[in-house]
Protein backbone atom coordinates (compact mmCIF):
# COMPACT_ATOMS: atom_id res chain seq x y z
CA UNK A 1 0.00 0.00 0.00
CA UNK A 2 1.80 3.74 -1.14
CA UNK A 3 0.87 6.72 0.48
CA UNK A 4 1.09 9.83 -1.64
CA UNK A 5 2.64 12.95 0.51
CA UNK A 6 1.19 16.33 -0.99
CA UNK A 7 4.34 18.66 -1.53
CA UNK A 8 4.26 21.03 1.99
CA UNK A 9 2.85 24.40 0.76
CA UNK A 10 5.61 27.34 1.21
CA UNK A 11 5.76 29.09 4.23
CA UNK A 12 3.69 32.35 4.22
CA UNK A 13 5.84 35.70 5.14
CA UNK A 14 4.29 36.73 8.62
CA UNK A 15 1.76 39.66 7.96
CA UNK A 16 2.95 43.39 8.85
CA UNK A 17 1.18 45.12 11.82
CA UNK A 18 0.52 48.45 10.45
CA UNK A 19 -1.00 51.48 12.49
CA UNK A 20 -4.60 51.87 11.84
CA UNK A 21 -5.37 54.59 9.03
CA UNK A 22 -7.42 57.78 10.23
CA UNK A 23 -10.77 57.35 10.30
CA UNK A 24 -13.64 59.98 10.18
CA UNK A 25 -17.32 59.77 11.43
CA UNK A 26 -19.29 59.59 8.21
CA UNK A 27 -21.04 62.87 7.02
CA UNK A 28 -24.68 62.36 5.72
CA UNK A 29 -26.16 64.03 2.79
CA UNK A 30 -28.12 66.90 3.74
CA UNK A 31 -32.15 68.29 2.19
CA UNK A 32 -34.75 70.85 3.54
CA UNK A 33 -37.87 69.09 3.38
CA UNK A 34 -40.67 71.48 2.13
CA UNK A 35 -41.50 72.79 5.67
CA UNK A 36 -38.42 73.98 6.57
CA UNK A 37 -37.50 70.32 8.72
CA UNK A 38 -33.68 69.45 8.59
CA UNK A 39 -33.20 65.95 6.62
CA UNK A 40 -29.48 64.44 7.38
CA UNK A 41 -29.23 61.10 5.34
CA UNK A 42 -26.61 58.38 5.80
CA UNK A 43 -26.46 55.63 3.61
CA UNK A 44 -24.81 52.48 5.40
CA UNK A 45 -24.64 49.85 3.27
CA UNK A 46 -25.84 46.34 4.57
CA UNK A 47 -28.02 47.80 7.31
CA UNK A 48 -31.19 46.55 6.05
CA UNK A 49 -33.33 48.14 9.91
CA UNK A 50 -33.40 51.09 9.28
CA UNK A 51 -32.72 53.89 11.99
CA UNK A 52 -35.08 57.02 12.18
CA UNK A 53 -34.28 59.99 14.80
CA UNK A 54 -36.51 62.80 14.80
CA UNK A 55 -35.55 66.41 16.98
CA UNK A 56 -37.62 68.77 17.84
CA UNK A 57 -36.69 71.82 19.62
CA UNK A 58 -38.91 72.00 23.23
CA UNK A 59 -37.11 73.46 25.87
CA UNK A 60 -37.94 71.75 29.04
CA UNK A 61 -38.00 75.51 30.97
CA UNK A 62 -41.32 76.64 29.40
CA UNK A 63 -43.25 73.69 31.40
CA UNK A 64 -45.35 75.56 34.16
CA UNK A 65 -43.92 75.09 37.45
CA UNK A 66 -46.98 73.71 38.61
CA UNK A 67 -47.35 70.65 35.94
CA UNK A 68 -43.22 70.30 35.87
CA UNK A 69 -43.21 66.46 34.36
CA UNK A 70 -46.01 67.24 31.89
CA UNK A 71 -43.26 67.26 28.80
CA UNK A 72 -42.27 63.58 29.88
CA UNK A 73 -45.98 62.86 30.04
CA UNK A 74 -46.48 64.14 26.91
CA UNK A 75 -43.30 62.20 25.06
CA UNK A 76 -44.54 59.06 27.08
CA UNK A 77 -47.92 59.41 25.29
CA UNK A 78 -47.02 60.18 21.84
CA UNK A 79 -47.00 56.59 20.20
CA UNK A 80 -49.97 55.49 22.71
CA UNK A 81 -52.56 56.39 19.54
CA UNK A 82 -53.61 58.86 17.63
CA UNK A 83 -56.76 60.25 15.91
CA UNK A 84 -56.87 57.83 12.94
CA UNK A 85 -55.11 55.02 14.92
CA UNK A 86 -56.63 54.21 18.55
CA UNK A 87 -53.94 52.69 21.48
CA UNK A 88 -54.76 49.46 20.42
CA UNK A 89 -55.09 49.38 17.13
CA UNK A 90 -51.71 51.25 16.28
CA UNK A 91 -49.84 48.97 18.53
CA UNK A 92 -51.01 45.90 16.99
CA UNK A 93 -50.18 47.83 13.29
CA UNK A 94 -46.37 48.69 14.86
CA UNK A 95 -46.30 44.96 15.75
CA UNK A 96 -46.93 43.45 12.74
CA UNK A 97 -44.81 45.45 10.46
CA UNK A 98 -41.82 45.37 13.27
CA UNK A 99 -42.10 48.77 13.66
CA UNK A 100 -40.44 50.48 17.00
CA UNK A 101 -41.32 54.06 17.91
CA UNK A 102 -40.21 55.57 21.14
CA UNK A 103 -39.96 59.15 22.29
CA UNK A 104 -38.49 60.85 25.42
CA UNK A 105 -37.23 64.76 26.85
CA UNK A 106 -34.25 66.26 27.15
CA UNK A 107 -33.06 69.41 28.73
CA UNK A 108 -33.76 71.44 24.86
CA UNK A 109 -35.53 68.72 23.14
CA UNK A 110 -38.32 66.43 22.08
CA UNK A 111 -36.80 63.12 20.48
CA UNK A 112 -38.70 60.65 18.98
CA UNK A 113 -36.73 57.37 17.22
CA UNK A 114 -37.88 54.91 15.14
CA UNK A 115 -36.22 51.79 13.84
CA UNK A 116 -38.09 49.65 10.89
CA UNK A 117 -37.25 46.99 8.72
CA UNK A 118 -36.43 48.83 5.28
CA UNK A 119 -39.24 47.35 3.61
CA UNK A 120 -42.01 49.13 5.68
CA UNK A 121 -39.64 52.49 5.94
CA UNK A 122 -42.77 54.23 3.77
CA UNK A 123 -45.09 53.22 6.26
CA UNK A 124 -43.53 53.31 9.55
CA UNK A 125 -42.41 57.23 8.57
CA UNK A 126 -45.99 57.67 7.92
CA UNK A 127 -46.31 56.15 11.33
CA UNK A 128 -43.96 57.97 12.88
CA UNK A 129 -45.46 61.90 11.62
CA UNK A 130 -48.63 60.53 12.62
CA UNK A 131 -47.62 60.08 16.16
CA UNK A 132 -45.90 63.27 16.33
CA UNK A 133 -48.19 65.29 14.83
CA UNK A 134 -52.00 63.79 15.80
CA UNK A 135 -51.46 62.10 19.11
CA UNK A 136 -55.08 61.28 21.18
CA UNK A 137 -53.80 62.02 24.63
CA UNK A 138 -56.93 59.83 25.64
CA UNK A 139 -57.80 60.55 29.29
CA UNK A 140 -57.77 56.83 30.60
CA UNK A 141 -53.67 57.03 29.05
CA UNK A 142 -53.21 60.03 30.28
CA UNK A 143 -54.50 59.09 34.10
CA UNK A 144 -52.30 55.44 33.52
CA UNK A 145 -48.96 57.20 33.30
CA UNK A 146 -49.46 59.98 35.55
CA UNK A 147 -49.99 57.18 38.18
CA UNK A 148 -46.95 55.09 36.43
CA UNK A 149 -44.68 58.41 36.78
CA UNK A 150 -45.89 58.81 40.71
CA UNK A 151 -44.68 55.29 41.46
CA UNK A 152 -41.52 55.26 39.14
CA UNK A 153 -40.59 58.59 41.59
CA UNK A 154 -40.99 56.22 44.63
CA UNK A 155 -38.91 53.83 43.20
CA UNK A 156 -36.57 56.07 42.06
CA UNK A 157 -35.73 56.98 45.78
CA UNK A 158 -34.91 53.39 46.92
CA UNK A 159 -31.78 53.65 44.02
CA UNK A 160 -29.33 55.76 46.31
CA UNK A 161 -27.66 56.84 42.08
CA UNK A 162 -30.71 57.99 41.67
CA UNK A 163 -31.60 59.04 45.35
CA UNK A 164 -27.98 61.33 44.79
CA UNK A 165 -28.48 62.35 41.60
CA UNK A 166 -31.92 64.35 42.20
CA UNK A 167 -30.08 65.80 45.33
CA UNK A 168 -27.24 66.70 43.66
CA UNK A 169 -29.29 68.66 40.90
CA UNK A 170 -31.11 70.48 43.87
CA UNK A 171 -27.51 71.71 45.72
CA UNK A 172 -25.82 72.63 42.40
CA UNK A 173 -28.39 74.67 40.23
CA UNK A 174 -30.07 77.55 41.58
CA UNK A 175 -33.31 76.73 42.89
CA UNK A 176 -34.82 79.40 40.57
CA UNK A 177 -33.51 77.60 37.81
CA UNK A 178 -35.36 74.62 36.15
CA UNK A 179 -31.98 72.43 36.09
CA UNK A 180 -32.72 72.44 39.79
CA UNK A 181 -35.84 70.28 39.65
CA UNK A 182 -36.26 66.78 38.33
CA UNK A 183 -36.75 66.63 34.73
CA UNK A 184 -39.90 64.23 34.54
CA UNK A 185 -41.64 66.02 37.70
CA UNK A 186 -42.09 65.72 41.04
CA UNK A 187 -44.60 63.53 43.18
CA UNK A 188 -46.84 66.99 43.41
CA UNK A 189 -46.58 68.36 39.90
CA UNK A 190 -47.44 65.04 38.49
CA UNK A 191 -50.37 64.10 40.35
CA UNK A 192 -51.56 67.69 38.88
CA UNK A 193 -51.10 66.91 35.08
CA UNK A 194 -54.47 66.51 33.29
CA UNK A 195 -55.46 66.06 29.61
CA UNK A 196 -55.89 69.36 29.31
CA UNK A 197 -52.48 70.09 30.18
CA UNK A 198 -50.39 67.79 27.67
CA UNK A 199 -52.78 68.81 24.64
CA UNK A 200 -52.21 72.33 25.26
CA UNK A 201 -48.37 71.66 26.35
CA UNK A 202 -47.95 69.73 22.49
CA UNK A 203 -49.78 72.62 20.81
CA UNK A 204 -47.63 75.07 22.28
CA UNK A 205 -44.44 73.72 21.64
CA UNK A 206 -44.09 71.02 19.36
CA UNK A 207 -43.61 72.46 15.70
CA UNK A 208 -41.58 71.49 12.30
CA UNK A 209 -39.93 74.55 13.15
CA UNK A 210 -35.97 74.02 14.05
CA UNK A 211 -36.43 70.28 14.04
CA UNK A 212 -34.20 67.85 12.30
CA UNK A 213 -34.93 64.09 11.01
CA UNK A 214 -31.86 61.53 11.05
CA UNK A 215 -32.08 58.56 8.48
CA UNK A 216 -29.69 55.75 8.39
CA UNK A 217 -29.47 52.68 7.41
CA UNK A 218 -29.43 50.33 3.78
CA UNK A 219 -30.96 52.80 1.04
CA UNK A 220 -30.38 51.52 -2.12
CA UNK A 221 -33.11 51.69 -4.42
CA UNK A 222 -35.19 53.63 -2.12
CA UNK A 223 -36.41 57.13 -3.36
CA UNK A 224 -35.98 58.46 0.50
CA UNK A 225 -35.98 62.04 -0.25
CA UNK A 226 -39.81 61.77 -1.50
CA UNK A 227 -40.73 59.35 1.32
CA UNK A 228 -39.50 62.07 4.06
CA UNK A 229 -41.41 64.77 2.17
CA UNK A 230 -44.76 63.32 2.16
CA UNK A 231 -44.43 62.31 5.81
CA UNK A 232 -42.51 64.52 8.02
CA UNK A 233 -42.13 67.12 5.43
CA UNK A 234 -45.94 67.92 4.69
CA UNK A 235 -46.45 68.73 8.75
CA UNK A 236 -47.23 72.15 9.50
CA UNK A 237 -48.39 74.16 12.40
CA UNK A 238 -49.24 77.20 13.38
CA UNK A 239 -45.41 78.12 14.51
CA UNK A 240 -43.48 78.07 17.78
CA UNK A 241 -44.22 81.05 19.92
CA UNK A 242 -41.37 80.87 23.02
CA UNK A 243 -38.00 80.78 21.88
CA UNK A 244 -35.87 77.77 22.30
CA UNK A 245 -32.55 79.42 22.86
CA UNK A 246 -30.44 77.89 24.66
CA UNK A 247 -30.03 79.53 27.80
CA UNK A 248 -27.31 78.48 30.92
CA UNK A 249 -28.29 77.23 34.54
CA UNK A 250 -26.76 79.31 36.81
CA UNK A 251 -25.52 77.82 39.76
CA UNK A 252 -26.23 77.81 43.16
CA UNK A 253 -24.98 80.64 45.53
CA UNK A 254 -23.96 78.06 48.34
CA UNK A 255 -23.66 75.21 45.99
CA UNK A 256 -19.83 74.50 47.37
CA UNK A 257 -20.83 72.16 50.35
CA UNK A 258 -21.24 68.56 51.27
CA UNK A 259 -24.88 67.15 51.78
CA UNK A 260 -25.62 63.60 53.44
CA UNK A 261 -29.04 62.27 52.64
CA UNK A 262 -29.38 59.85 55.48
CA UNK A 263 -30.76 56.08 55.16
CA UNK A 264 -30.00 54.64 58.52
CA UNK A 265 -28.85 51.05 58.36
CA UNK A 266 -27.28 51.36 54.57
CA UNK A 267 -24.17 49.66 54.46
CA UNK A 268 -22.81 51.01 51.37
CA UNK A 269 -22.29 55.01 50.67
CA UNK A 270 -23.57 56.04 47.12
CA UNK A 271 -20.91 59.26 46.30
CA UNK A 272 -21.40 62.02 43.76
CA UNK A 273 -18.94 64.84 44.01
CA UNK A 274 -19.41 67.33 40.77
CA UNK A 275 -17.86 71.05 39.73
CA UNK A 276 -18.12 73.42 36.76
CA UNK A 277 -16.51 72.32 33.60
CA UNK A 278 -16.75 73.75 29.93
CA UNK A 279 -19.29 72.63 27.34
CA UNK A 280 -18.78 71.20 23.79
CA UNK A 281 -18.21 74.80 22.36
CA UNK A 282 -15.08 75.58 24.55
CA UNK A 283 -12.73 77.92 22.56
CA UNK A 284 -10.00 75.78 22.59
CA UNK A 285 -11.27 72.55 21.91
CA UNK A 286 -13.31 69.71 23.24
CA UNK A 287 -10.91 67.20 22.38
CA UNK A 288 -8.81 67.09 25.84
CA UNK A 289 -11.78 66.54 28.23
CA UNK A 290 -12.82 63.12 26.95
CA UNK A 291 -9.59 61.93 27.46
CA UNK A 292 -8.96 63.73 31.08
CA UNK A 293 -12.35 61.70 32.27
CA UNK A 294 -10.56 58.50 30.61
CA UNK A 295 -7.97 59.27 32.56
CA UNK A 296 -9.17 60.35 36.06
CA UNK A 297 -12.25 57.61 36.06
CA UNK A 298 -13.25 56.25 33.03
CA UNK A 299 -11.49 52.82 33.04
CA UNK A 300 -10.67 49.94 35.69
CA UNK A 301 -7.15 51.61 35.50
CA UNK A 302 -7.87 54.58 35.88
CA UNK A 303 -6.39 56.69 38.59
CA UNK A 304 -9.33 56.32 40.93
CA UNK A 305 -9.63 52.94 40.51
CA UNK A 306 -6.21 52.48 40.87
CA UNK A 307 -6.64 53.77 44.44
CA UNK A 308 -10.28 53.15 45.49
CA UNK A 309 -10.44 49.37 43.70
CA UNK A 310 -7.34 48.15 43.52
CA UNK A 311 -5.09 49.10 46.33
CA UNK A 312 -7.79 49.97 48.98
CA UNK A 313 -10.38 47.38 47.94
CA UNK A 314 -13.49 49.91 48.71
CA UNK A 315 -15.43 49.82 45.88
CA UNK A 316 -16.41 48.17 42.96
CA UNK A 317 -15.82 50.72 40.72
CA UNK A 318 -16.13 54.49 40.22
CA UNK A 319 -16.45 56.46 37.27
CA UNK A 320 -16.01 60.29 36.61
CA UNK A 321 -16.52 62.36 33.22
CA UNK A 322 -17.68 65.98 32.11
CA UNK A 323 -21.64 65.83 31.94
CA UNK A 324 -22.11 68.58 28.82
CA UNK A 325 -25.11 71.14 29.00
CA UNK A 326 -25.77 73.23 25.75
CA UNK A 327 -24.47 75.93 27.46
CA UNK A 328 -21.66 74.58 30.53
CA UNK A 329 -21.29 71.13 32.31
CA UNK A 330 -19.96 69.71 35.34
CA UNK A 331 -17.14 67.36 35.89
CA UNK A 332 -18.37 64.45 38.14
CA UNK A 333 -17.24 61.44 40.08
CA UNK A 334 -19.44 58.94 41.18
CA UNK A 335 -19.70 55.88 42.92
CA UNK A 336 -21.09 53.69 45.64
CA UNK A 337 -18.58 52.55 48.43
CA UNK A 338 -18.42 50.58 51.43
CA UNK A 339 -20.24 52.57 54.33
CA UNK A 340 -16.89 52.10 56.91
CA UNK A 341 -14.79 53.31 54.00
CA UNK A 342 -16.94 56.67 53.25
CA UNK A 343 -14.77 59.04 54.75
CA UNK A 344 -11.57 57.80 53.47
CA UNK A 345 -13.03 57.30 50.25
CA UNK A 346 -13.93 60.97 50.00
CA UNK A 347 -10.19 61.90 51.43
CA UNK A 348 -8.83 59.74 48.53
CA UNK A 349 -11.07 61.12 45.63
CA UNK A 350 -10.77 64.93 46.93
CA UNK A 351 -6.88 64.12 46.56
CA UNK A 352 -6.96 62.39 43.00
CA UNK A 353 -8.95 65.25 41.81
CA UNK A 354 -6.50 68.04 43.49
CA UNK A 355 -3.86 65.75 41.99
CA UNK A 356 -5.10 66.39 38.78
CA UNK A 357 -3.51 69.92 38.28
CA UNK A 358 -0.07 68.22 39.35
CA UNK A 359 0.09 66.94 35.88
CA UNK A 360 -0.80 64.29 33.37
CA UNK A 361 1.88 62.26 32.15
CA UNK A 362 2.69 61.29 28.99
CA UNK A 363 1.60 57.38 29.52
CA UNK A 364 -1.60 58.32 30.81
CA UNK A 365 -2.23 60.95 28.36
CA UNK A 366 -1.48 58.25 25.36
CA UNK A 367 -3.49 55.26 26.86
CA UNK A 368 -6.17 57.88 27.37
CA UNK A 369 -6.25 59.08 23.45
CA UNK A 370 -5.23 55.85 21.86
CA UNK A 371 -8.74 54.51 24.18
CA UNK A 372 -10.80 57.08 22.54
CA UNK A 373 -9.69 57.36 19.08
CA UNK A 374 -9.17 53.58 18.48
CA UNK A 375 -12.37 52.12 19.76
CA UNK A 376 -14.36 54.80 17.88
CA UNK A 377 -14.84 53.10 14.47
CA UNK A 378 -16.64 50.03 16.77
CA UNK A 379 -18.79 52.61 18.65
CA UNK A 380 -20.20 54.11 15.52
CA UNK A 381 -20.63 51.16 13.03
CA UNK A 382 -24.38 50.55 12.99
CA UNK A 383 -26.65 52.61 11.41
CA UNK A 384 -28.32 53.02 14.76
CA UNK A 385 -25.01 54.86 16.51
CA UNK A 386 -24.67 56.11 13.47
CA UNK A 387 -28.24 57.99 13.50
CA UNK A 388 -27.92 58.68 17.37
CA UNK A 389 -24.75 60.63 17.15
CA UNK A 390 -25.86 62.40 14.31
CA UNK A 391 -29.12 63.74 15.74
CA UNK A 392 -27.50 64.48 18.85
CA UNK A 393 -24.85 66.98 17.01
CA UNK A 394 -27.72 68.46 14.76
CA UNK A 395 -30.09 69.26 18.02
CA UNK A 396 -27.13 70.52 20.10
CA UNK A 397 -26.32 72.57 17.01
CA UNK A 398 -23.12 71.81 16.40
CA UNK A 399 -21.07 70.95 13.28
CA UNK A 400 -21.64 67.90 11.59
CA UNK A 401 -17.71 67.52 11.36
CA UNK A 402 -17.53 68.10 15.15
CA UNK A 403 -17.55 63.78 15.75
CA UNK A 404 -14.48 63.60 13.35
CA UNK A 405 -12.36 66.61 14.28
CA UNK A 406 -13.01 65.92 18.34
CA UNK A 407 -11.03 62.54 17.48
CA UNK A 408 -8.34 64.66 14.70
CA UNK A 409 -7.46 66.76 17.43
CA UNK A 410 -7.11 64.15 20.33
CA UNK A 411 -4.81 62.34 18.40
CA UNK A 412 -2.79 65.83 18.57
CA UNK A 413 -2.72 65.83 22.33
CA UNK A 414 0.06 66.21 24.10
CA UNK A 415 0.28 66.16 28.72
CA UNK A 416 0.82 70.03 28.99
CA UNK A 417 -2.58 70.52 26.35
CA UNK A 418 -4.60 68.28 29.33
CA UNK A 419 -2.49 70.28 31.57
CA UNK A 420 -3.97 72.91 30.32
CA UNK A 421 -7.05 72.51 29.77
CA UNK A 422 -7.92 71.61 33.82
CA UNK A 423 -6.28 74.15 34.72
CA UNK A 424 -8.22 77.05 32.75
CA UNK A 425 -11.49 75.26 32.44
CA UNK A 426 -12.29 73.26 34.98
CA UNK A 427 -13.68 74.57 39.00
CA UNK A 428 -12.14 73.17 42.21
CA UNK A 429 -15.64 74.26 43.98
CA UNK A 430 -17.37 71.10 44.36
CA UNK A 431 -20.65 70.00 45.23
CA UNK A 432 -20.88 66.86 47.27
CA UNK A 433 -23.89 64.61 47.99
CA UNK A 434 -23.58 61.45 50.03
CA UNK A 435 -26.43 58.56 50.23
CA UNK A 436 -25.53 56.54 53.27
CA UNK A 437 -26.25 56.16 56.80
CA UNK A 438 -25.11 59.86 58.28
CA UNK A 439 -24.50 58.37 61.62
CA UNK A 440 -21.92 56.49 61.18
CA UNK A 441 -19.66 59.69 59.22
CA UNK A 442 -21.24 62.88 59.78
CA UNK A 443 -18.10 64.28 62.31
CA UNK A 444 -15.82 62.73 60.32
CA UNK A 445 -16.84 64.55 57.06
CA UNK A 446 -17.40 67.55 58.95
CA UNK A 447 -13.34 67.40 60.00
CA UNK A 448 -12.52 66.63 56.13
CA UNK A 449 -13.50 70.52 55.45
CA UNK A 450 -14.48 69.62 52.52
CA UNK A 451 -17.61 72.55 52.94
CA UNK A 452 -20.60 73.25 55.21
CA UNK A 453 -22.32 69.77 55.75
CA UNK A 454 -26.11 69.55 56.20
CA UNK A 455 -28.30 66.04 56.45
CA UNK A 456 -31.12 65.90 55.26
CA UNK A 457 -33.66 62.86 54.73
CA UNK A 458 -34.06 60.39 52.22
Amino acid sequence: MSTVHEASAPAQPRPEVAPPGEWTFPQPRELDLPNGIRALVHDVPGQYVISVRTTVPVALRHEPREIEGVAWIMARLLDEGTRTHGQRELSELLERRGIAIGAGMSESSLGMDMDVPLRNLAEGLGLLTECLTEPAFAETEVSRLTRTRQAEIEQERASAGRRALKEWAKTYYDSANRASRPGSGTPESVAAITREDVVAFHAAHVHPEGATVVVAGDLTGVDVDALLAQSLGAWTTSGRTASVEPAPAPRAADAARVVLVDRPGSVQSEILMGSPGPDRRVDSGWAPFPVLGYVIGGAPNARIDEVLREDKGYTYGIRAGFRPRQIGSAFTVSGSVRADSTVDSLRLLTEIIEGVGEGISAEETRAGVDFLTLTAPGRYDTADAIADETSGLAGDNLPLSFTSDVIAAMRELTPSDLDAAWREHVSQERTIIVVGDASLYRDEVEALGLGPVTVVPN
